[in-house]
């Protein structure tokens, strides 16, 4: 990757990010608002599935925007963001639902694209993949 386009990555992580951070932040500021909607969507355990949520969006947000475990991490996002497609706004004939289902499956869409590509050299994956492939890090791990 080039000098000039080793930042891409990592601002694309941390506008998908973004996203996750800010909703999960909103969440735990109306938790009792959120949990009643998961519970009308007629889901089982709203309360845990509330506890979920706010841990992926907020620690998955996190590990996206550091880089660590990314592919899988962003796999796991995409997993989340298709199953909120469908469960909270598959309701068509509503446009405001409608825009949101596409826009989870827009943040999906770039999801795999980073599962596809990983994280990119500012990250925290490449840093440890890089102590562990040189040989000062060999040393350490006594090769």
């Amino acid at each position: 990757m080039t000098n000039e386009t080793r930042f891409l990555p990592l601002g694309g992580r941390v506008l998908l990010a973004t996203i996750f951070l800010l909703s999960g932040i909103a969440k735990l500021s109306a938790a009792e608002g959120t949990i009643g909607y998961i519970a009308a969507s007629g889901l089982p355990l709203p309360e845990l599935a509330f506890i979920g949520a706010v841990a992926a969006e907020i620690g998955g947000g996190i590990l996206l925007i550091v880089g660590y475990q990314t592919r899988l991490v962003a796999l796991g996002l995409a997993l989340f963001s298709l199953v909120t497609a469908f469960v909270f706004h598959g309701a068509s004939g509503d446009q405001n639902q409608e825009i949101h289902f596409l826009k989870n499956l827009a943040i999906a869409g770039g999801l795999l694209q980073v599962v596809a590509f990983g994280a990119g050299s500012l990250s925290l994956d490449a840093l440890l993949r890089n102590r562990r492939t040189s040989p000062a890090g060999r040393v350490a791990q006594g090769a």
